[in-house]
C-alpha cells in the first residue's frame, strides 16, 4: 500500500467523559486514525502513550479530557492530552527533576510518564490559565514521535 503524505496536516480531536471506559475508546481512536491514513509503523507506540496520558488524567482529575491527534509534515505525529488538573509533572516542565524515577518492579503503577519520556521524541506541557469563577483552566500534556516510531521488543 502506497500512502501519499498530505500537504496540510490532519487533526482529530475527541472530548472524553471522566469514565474508566474513555481510556479505551481514546485507543481505539488513535488506533482507526493511524489506521486510516497509512501510519501502521507508529499504532503501537502512539497508542501506549496515548493510553498513559489518558489514564492520567482520568485516575488524578475530577472532570473530563480532551484527546487531539494531529498528522504533521515529514511523518511526524503530536499528541496532546488535556485535562482539569493544572499540576503539570516532571518531565512535561513541572517542578523538579526533568525525568521520572523507575517505578519498583512489583508496582502496578507509576510507569506511564517514564514510558513517555523512554518513547517520544519530544514532549511538555503546560498549565492554562485562570478559567471562570477563577478557577484554573487545567493543563495540556502533549508527545510526538517521527516517521517511524516503534517499540522495540521487550526481552522478559
Amino acid at each position: 500500500m502506497v500512502t501519499v503524505a498530505p500537504l496540510h496536516p490532519w487533526v482529530y480531536a475527541l472530548r472524553l467523559p471522566r469514565d474508566p471506559r474513555a481510556v479505551r475508546v481514546a485507543r481505539m481512536t488513535v488506533r482507526a486514525a493511524l489506521d486510516g491514513h497509512g501510519r501502521q509503523d507508529a499504532v503501537d507506540v502512539v497508542e501506549l502513550l496515548t493510553s498513559e496520558l489518558v489514564t492520567n488524567a482520568y485516575l488524578h482529575t475530577e472532570g473530563p479530557a480532551s484527546l487531539r491527534l494531529t498528522g504533521l509534515s515529514g511523518g511526524r505525529l503530536r499528541v496532546g492530552v488535556w485535562d482539569s488538573d493544572p499540576y503539570v509533572p516532571a518531565p512535561f516542565g513541572g517542578a523538579g527533576d526533568d525525568s521520572v524515577p523507575l517505578a519498583p518492579l512489583d508496582s502496578g503503577s507509576g510507569r506511564g510518564l517514564r514510558l513517555v519520556q523512554e518513547y517520544a521524541d519530544s514532549w511538555g506541557g503546560w498549565a492554562l490559565g485562570d478559567g471562570a469563577l477563577g478557577r484554573g483552566a487545567g493543563k495540556l500534556l502533549w508527545f510526538e514521535v517521527g516517521g517511524r516510531a516503534t517499540l522495540p521488543l521487550l526481552l522478559k
